[in-house]
């Protein structure tokens, strides 16, 4: 007995008046994939790559502002944020990125004066600002006050967070905000230290306010 399969039937030819068959799946694939390797995309002739690349980039502005001490300008995105600028584009990598939603304090600076989390605030606004890091308290080799009242209190530990802790100290003696340990402790909650040692963190605080 033959266990040979019969030939499929050839499919009948087209006639000049009949319509072509619908195409597959496949077919469909296959020419949409040509058609857009080839540059037409939603039914748009791009003709230079460079006109495609240039309308998905998005938009940017330069920035000019005094970073400790020194005159920067710099074109970046919009939404570039400062804490992004000072890390990515200057190279002054002491602030640090530690929630990147302005809960942490862990990237503290000063913006003409006044505390700012970096990571919130965009690069494009500061045109003409001030900013000082951590990286800006030290003259030279000798060590701000605070920095060295963290050295002598021991005020750290894994030391992540010591940047922000630092600045935003400066921060608060320079506003007037170290009357007692407890108003000491209120302005300066914004800055999280997941080692807990808010009580030499005060005390180093208080000794450069001159409490000590």
């Amino acid at each position: 007995m033959s266990t040979e399969l019969p030939e499929p039937a050839a499919p009948p030819p087209t006639g000049a008046g009949e319509s072509a068959p619908a195409p597959t799946r496949r077919t469909f694939i296959a020419t949409s994939t040509a058609v857009v390797a080839g540059g037409v995309i939603g039914g748009t002739f791009l003709a230079d790559p460079e006109e495609a690349t240039a309308a998905e980039r998005p938009p940017s502005s330069r920035v000019s502002l005094t970073v400790n001490g020194s005159r920067h300008t710099v074109t970046v995105d919009n939404r570039t944020s400062l804490l992004d600028l000072l890390r990515e584009h200057l190279g002054l990598t002491g602030s640090k990125k530690g929630c990147n939603a302005g809960a942490c304090g862990a990237c503290t600076v000063l913006v003409d004066g006044q505390r700012h989390n970096a990571c919130l605030t965009l690069a494009v606004r500061l045109e003409g600002a001030a900013v000082t890091t951590i990286e800006g308290l030290a003259e030279g080799d000798q060590l701000h006050p605070l920095q060295q009242a963290f050295v002598d209190q021991d005020a750290f530990q894994c030391g992540y967070c010591t940047p922000g802790q630092i600045v935003s100290g400066v921060g608060c003696i320079q506003e007037g905000h170290t009357g007692s340990p407890e108003e000491i402790r209120e302005w300066m909650s914004g800055n999280i230290c997941r080692c807990g040692c808010y009580v030499k963190i005060v005390r180093a605080v208080e000794q450069t306010a001159g409490r000590k």
